[in-house]
């Protein structure tokens, strides 16, 4: 696929200083990049802010969404929003991040229930948007650079996703080479 421009979206308690030179390295090989910088904020509200940052952008379409750690599971409602201001996404790049999950109804009556708990894999859940019954409608891919998104790796896999592993210091090319099978 050759997207119009690659979103990449940090993690929620992260910046998108941690993207570290990601950004102009993906520009060095002629792709339009942009690395909102939401900070502070989770759940709908981080989407509300990335939908924003992203809209004075003035990103090309098709999007590409490329979500690191938590911000995984918002996917998802980002593109929502952005196919609302017209703003077509082309596909969604996980790297080491949390997949969308359909959200069930708790089954105890405790309200707070489902909230910063654990998955019983080792990441903490964190407050998640609703996965839209249409997605995803648009091809997915998986990054995996540390064996402790062993689960979610294997989780993209059985969805029928690429799924590509990396060193650290390989993420912007073999980005780049997972993005074009999209």
């Amino acid at each position: 696929m050759t997207p119009g421009t690659l979103v990449l979206l940090h993690d929620p308690a992260d910046t998108a200083a941690g993207w570290g030179p990601l950004p102009e390295t993906l520009r060095s090989y002629g792709l339009d990049v942009v690395a909102p910088d939401v900070r502070g904020v989770e759940g709908m509200r981080y989407v509300a802010r990335a939908a924003l940052v992203i809209a004075a952008t003035a990103p090309r379409a098709p999007l590409i969404l490329v979500g690191h750690g938590a911000v995984g599971p918002l996917l998802p409602s980002i593109a929502v929003a952005q196919r609302a201001a017209h703003r077509p996404v082309g596909g969604y790049v996980f790297i080491d991040a949390r997949l969308p999950r359909a959200r069930r109804a708790p089954q105890s009556a405790d309200p707070g229930q489902g909230h910063g708990h654990d998955h019983g894999d080792g990441h903490p859940e964190t407050p998640e948007a609703p996965v839209p019954d249409d997605w995803p409608e648009a091809p997915c891919g998986y990054l995996q650079l540390s064996t402790a998104y062993d689960q979610e790796a294997r989780q993209a896999s059985l969805r029928g996703w690429p799924v590509a592993a990396s060193e650290q210091a390989d993420v912007a090319q073999a980005l780049h080479k997972l993005i074009v099978t999209l």
